[in-house]
Formats: structure tokens, sequence, C-alpha cells
């Protein structure tokens, strides 16, 4: 009965906001509330229509749900850093429930930046366009904060945001016209007008609960790129209980949400199994070559450092930008993998070679789906004429 009455509400009020109304040039705005609370009602009136209960808005919120297992590992690895690197460490601080309130704290204000900016620009570009607000800034604005330093300032998050959503998606057309991951334009961002927020020891672990302070911690993949061995052992990096981003490092909270996405069918499971392969064969290729430390490190481990496991997961497999045919995203999946162990090894400088291997693939996922379109052509053609002639005589 109550979410009829606020249907009958929404009914009653929606005349002001349609064409002609008192508050027609929120039109967009009113109808981005309505959509994300119900199913629009509108039906159609002739035609043949194909009906499906997924839609864009349902499947942004199912992607939602996957990142939530990293989301609560994060806050909590954030916590937990925090007081294990702490001079004055007291036992009873490591508690789950300390750890993750301390985590907690520092995470909503950066994904409170993250939705204000993000959707305040969706919002201002579907009105000026009069186009409907998209669902799709539901996931980007999620990831983001996911994906940085938790030390990030909050006013150079909120300039990331803005350039990739300004930038990255609403100047090709918005939501579905983009080319590049808006969420790793974002870091891509940060890591270039930034670089000593989002590289180095004292980018890591959070020195204190309101402030950008840090305390020295090393990640594996900083250790290696300065030809170190990494000090935590593979079950750390598995588990995820190491220095990192604030939510990428838990492999174990990041197969939960793969295994959502593809019972769900959400994400392509060719593009990630292609990234694992394409990182695999990659690493066993510098273990042959093993000619420094880096090199030598177990290619199993490049899976458990880094953004690999989140790319591979959540930002590889994003349908705007990745490949489309079938044949075209084992390609893709591959040569993202492969590059990003490349990168990392081959050029310390850029020890996250993930983020990097995604970005470069965004640019050629529409040639590579391209040549294998054009590819099936010349064999269906040669099969019709083989046809052809077998008719002739």
């Amino acid at each position: 009965m109550k979410t009829n009455s606020i249907r009958r509400f929404i009914d009653k009020i929606k005349p002001n906001f349609t064409e002609g109304g008192k508050f027609a040039w929120l039109q967009s705005t009113f109808e981005a509330f309505e959509t994300f609370a119900f199913t629009p009602n509108r039906v159609t009136k002739n035609g043949c229509h194909v009906r499906d209960a997924i839609d864009l808005k349902r499947a942004m919120i199912m992607v939602v749900i996957a990142l939530v297992p990293a989301m609560l590992f994060g806050m909590w690895n954030i916590g937990y850093q925090h007081y294990i690197s702490s001079p004055d460490i007291v036992n009873c601080q490591l508690s789950i429930i300390n750890c993750f309130w301390f985590g907690f704290l520092r995470m909503l204000p950066m994904l409170a930046v993250s939705y204000i900016v993000g959707l305040s620009i969706e919002f201002t570009f579907a009105q000026i366009r009069h186009h409907e607000v998209n669902e799709g800034f539901l996931v980007t604005g999620f990831i983001i904060p996911m994906i940085v330093p938790v030390t990030t300032p909050l006013w150079q998050l909120a300039l990331a945001v803005a350039f990739a959503v300004i930038i990255g998606k609403e100047v090709f057309g918005g939501t579905g016209m983009n080319f590049l991951n808006p969420a790793l334009v974002a870091r891509t961002f940060l890591f270039f007008a930034y670089p000593t927020r989002m590289s180095g020891d004292n980018v890591w672990i959070a020195a204190d609960l309101w402030g950008t302070d840090a305390i020295t911690g090393a990640t594996p993949l900083g250790e290696l790129a300065a030809g170190i061995r990494p000090t935590a052992s593979a079950l750390d990096m598995f588990i995820g209980t190491i220095p990192g981003s604030t939510c990428e490092t838990s492999v174990i909270a990041i197969a939960l949400g793969a295994t959502l996405l593809l019972v769900t069918g959400i994400a392509s499971w060719r593009i990630m199994l292609s990234v694992i392969l394409g990182g695999g064969l990659m690493g066993l290729l510098f273990n042959a070559i093993s000619a420094n430390e880096y090199m030598q490190v177990p290619f199993y481990y490049h899976y458990l450092m880094g953004g690999f496991a989140f790319g591979a997961v959540f930002m590889a497999t994003d349908p705007v930008t990745a490949a489309q045919t079938n044949i075209g995203k084992w390609i893709y999946g591959f040569l993202i993998g492969a590059f990003a162990v490349m990168l990392r090894v081959i050029n310390p400088a850029y020890p996250e070679g993930m983020m990097l291997a995604i970005l470069l693939m965004n640019c050629f996922a529409p040639l590579i789906d391209h040549c294998v379109i054009a590819r099936n052509i010349r064999m269906r053609q040669k099969r019709t004429l083989v046809t052809s002639k077998a008719s002739a005589k």
C-alpha cells in the first residue's frame, strides 16, 4: 500500500515536470529519480517488442552489489593497516569492529565526494541536452574511491571525478558513448597530475582519521620495482592484508564479486579468463628469462599483487569499452593480461601496469572487433562462393 501511495504521488506531480509544466526544465532530473525508484510505467501502443527483466539500472545495481565484498574488506584493511603500523599499537585496537570503523570513516567522505561531484555533472549535462540521466555512474562513482590510495585528498579526488566524467565520458555523448573506462580515466588523471599522491611508500596507509598524512608501508609491487622480493607471503596477498589501493587488495573478496557477475551473466567470462591466461603466460615467459628479481617472481604472484584481479573482474569487463565479439573478447582480454605484466616488469616507473594496459586495449577494442567481423564476412563470402560453384555443377 505504501508503494502504491508513492506511485500515485509521483503520477500526480509528474505533469509539472513534462513539456509545458511549471518545472519542465527539470524533466531529466525528475525522470532519473522516478526510474530509480520504480520501473517506468509507460507501455507500448503497437508493434512487437522484446521485454527483459534486466535493464541498465538493474545491471548497474548488480555490479555495485558485486563490489560490496571488496568494499567491506577494504574498509577493514584500511583500519588494520593503520593500527599495525602505529608505534603505540594496542592489541584491543585490532578488533574487527575497530578496524572496520576506522576504514568506514575514511571511505565515507571519499564515496560522498565521488557521487556528489559526478552526479552533479551528470545531471547538469542531462538537463542541458534534455536527455535522460543514465545509471552508469552508479558503478563509476562506487569504483573510483576503491582504486585510489586512502590518503588521496578529497579535493584531488573531486578533480579526478570531474575530469573522468567530463573528459572521459560526457564529451563523447555520455553513458554508452565513451571509449575509455571512466574510473580508470580518473585514476590516470591522479597518477600523472599528482604522482607523489599515487606512488611511493607513503601513500598507502592512513596515519590518522581525518587528515591525509600517511605511514610508510611498501606494497609488493613497490618492493619489486625497487628490486626487493616482496616481504608479504602469497597467502597474505591472496587474503589482502597488505598495503595498497583502498579496496583492490583482497583476491578472495574480488572472487566473490566475480562469481556473482558470472552467475548473473553481467560480465564476460571470456574476458576474465583470457586476462588471467595472458598475464600467466607473460609471467612464465619472464620466469624463463629470469634476468632480475622481478622476472624471477612466480607468475601467479602477478594475480595477487596490485590491481590485477580487480581490473580483470570489474574494469576489463566493462561492456561499453570492451570488445563485443566473442573472438574479440579473447584477444582483448589476453592482451590486457600480457601487457599488464609486461609493463610491470619492463618499466618499474609504472608498477601498476593493469591500469595502462586496460586503457590501451580500450583504444584498440573497436579495431579488434572490426578485424574479427571483417574476417567472418570474408569467410562467409568464401563459403557462399564455394556453395554456388557446387550448385552450378
